[in-house]
């Protein structure tokens, strides 16, 4: 697409939760962004704050900023559908509190909606090293992630969004039900749902730091890959390749990795039980791989630890989260026959 300069309205929603060390400067970075200020508002939802979060915001408030203050914590679903219910501007912004954007982050995702056909953008998020220097990304799921994203695009549509950046029409926009732990992935197939196409921009950037710990990462894994599950549930359209036109490209980006798990013990299982030839050889090279996970684990923290031992770890602890995933699930509907209310604080 040969991209022109064009500046639509655009309002950036951000819904915070007890995020006091961080929304303050999130409003400072948006300000200076290269975006003409007259067309840009910023929305902030403050789902229940008990830490000064309201305070801080409303240090800012004015024409280009608002505070939404909800008196109790509804869930970040809740808190978006009201920050877009109240946004004026004919382009939504997502992002979270604790990310910045590149400087011509909004510019380089808003020219995309030049062409008619588009209804979302998403960008492109770059961990950045304790240091300050940016990782880009660097790691092989990252790479691997990221080709598969461009390849989509070129294509027809990616399947879902960056969660920390991505652009939407607001008049595209159907509110998400409460609890909905992927709203970067439903909001995004809902508009590919009505014939739009899902871009990725690579110029766009937003720069976060790394997980603080293993373990933190691998909640977060499971949280992402319950959501998974989830959305299958809150849109069946997605199993009808009748309805879903990215009905491949969704079921061999996302639910074959959901199916992954099973597969593998499967495999393991048959290995162990041939045992003869190829098969032996396959058991030997498994247990391997799960022998350098372990190792992996146990020297999580230790700075030599090497891809030969950190590539098994972060494969094992992927099927991992996808097998407490499904379990999160399966929890979520037994205690709630909707299916909502466990994920009701997401």
């Amino acid at each position: 697409m040969n991209k022109k300069p064009f500046a639509p309205s655009v309002s950036v929603v951000i819904a915070a939760c007890n995020e006091a060390p961080h929304v303050g400067l999130r409003i400072e970075n948006i300000l200076g962004l290269d975006f003409p200020t007259e067309r840009l508002e910023i929305i902030v939802v403050s789902d229940g704050s008990t830490d000064g979060t309201p305070d801080i915001i409303n240090r800012y408030a004015g024409d280009r900023v608002r505070l939404i203050a909800l008196a109790e914590r509804r869930g970040k679903a809740a808190a978006l559908n009201v920050g877009v219910a109240q946004a004026k501007g004919e382009i939504i912004v997502f992002s979270d509190a604790r990310q910045t954007f590149d400087k011509g982050a909004i510019r380089e995702l808003t020219a995309n909606f030049q062409d008619p056909q588009v209804g979302a953008v998403s960008g492109e998020l770059v961990l950045m090293e304790p240091s300050g220097m940016a990782r880009h990304n660097t790691g092989l799921y990252w790479r691997y992630e990221k080709w598969i994203r461009k390849a989509e695009s070129r294509v027809d549509s990616v399947i879902g969004a960056t969660g920390a950046i991505y652009a939407i029409r607001k008049s595209q926009f159907v509110p998400l039900p409460i609890g909905t732990l992927l709203d970067d992935v439903m909001i995004p197939m809902r508009i590919a749902l009505q014939r739009y196409r899902v871009l990725f921009e690579e110029n766009a950037l937003a720069y976060d730091t790394p997980s603080a710990s293993v373990e933190q990462e691998f909640q977060r894994k499971v949280r992402t890959l319950t959501g998974n599950y989830q959305l299958l549930f809150l849109m069946p359209e997605l199993w009808s390749p009748m309805h879903n036109r990215l009905f491949f490209q969704y079921f061999s980006h996302k639910v074959t990795r959901l199916s992954a798990p099973f597969a593998l013990m499967a495999l393991f299982i048959s290995s162990l039980i041939l045992m003869r030839g190829i098969y032996a050889v396959g058991f030997v090279l498994q247990t391997l791989c799960y022998g350098l996970a372990w190792v992996g684990w146990q020297v999580r923290y230790k700075p030599w630890r090497t891809p030969v031992i950190s590539l098994p770890l972060t494969f094992v602890m992927m099927n991992c989260a996808a097998l407490l995933g499904l379990v999160q699930f399966l929890r979520g509907l037994h205690n709630d026959r909707a299916g909502l209310n466990l994920w009701a604080k997401g």
